[in-house]
């Protein structure tokens, strides 16, 4: 059994969406996090070093972090549809998509907001937003998924993205349709059933 540590409408709800896309049995314990406005704080319950979410505990074992319970739950899944094998050909298309969502879109997104984007060192390093859009939607274009005809966990990260800010992905029709597959999923719509306690 899975136990995900979970603070509603936050990176840890991508994280009940992905559990229910790959039909895993799990548990949730909610925990409090620390918010944008000051609310909220450190929860004594939740074993993520940083008090952060998301976070599970499989087999006594911890994982934190979207991308590496991402790839830890793909694994563990891997009859499932969703899931991206180690045999299969994209295997290495899926594994740069995750490490792409954590390593440039997050840095990207976050800097955007803080008003940051435009220096230097953050293009020379992470690229542009536009050149960030240009790659999704390049993959689209082979679509109707980051990897084609397969849905992925790849495709949870960056959709979970447009659900919490939809202005960071590019304004696009090819993204608009994406967003709308996306939505129309029956696990997504599970998910938002049990954010909340």
């Amino acid at each position: 059994m899975i136990t995900l540590y979970h603070a509603t409408q936050s990176r840890s709800t991508r994280i009940v969406w992905l559990l229910e896309e790959f039909g895993l049995p799990y548990t949730i314990e909610h925990v409090s996090i620390g918010r944008m406005d000051g609310s909220g704080g450190p929860d004594p319950k939740n074993p993520h070093p940083d008090k952060k979410v998301p976070a599970i505990v499989h087999n006594g074992a911890l994982i934190t972090e979207s991308t590496a319970i991402c790839i830890y739950l793909n694994d563990l899944a891997a009859s499932s549809p969703v899931a991206v094998s180690v045999d299969n050909a994209k295997r290495g298309a899926f594994l740069s998509w995750v490490a792409y969502y954590g390593t440039v879109i997050e840095p990207v997104v976050t800097l955007a907001m803080a008003g940051l984007a435009d220096h230097p060192i953050v293009k020379r390093t992470w690229r542009t937003q536009d050149e960030m859009a240009q790659r999704f939607l390049n993959a689209l274009r082979s679509g109707p998924y980051l990897l084609g005809e397969q849905f992925t966990a790849a495709d949870v990260l960056v959709a979970s993205l447009g659900h919490w800010s939809r202005q960071m992905l590019p304004a696009d029709a090819l993204m608009d349709d994406y967003l709308v597959r996306i939505n129309q999923r029956a696990a997504l719509q599970r998910s938002f059933a049990k954010d909340r306690p």
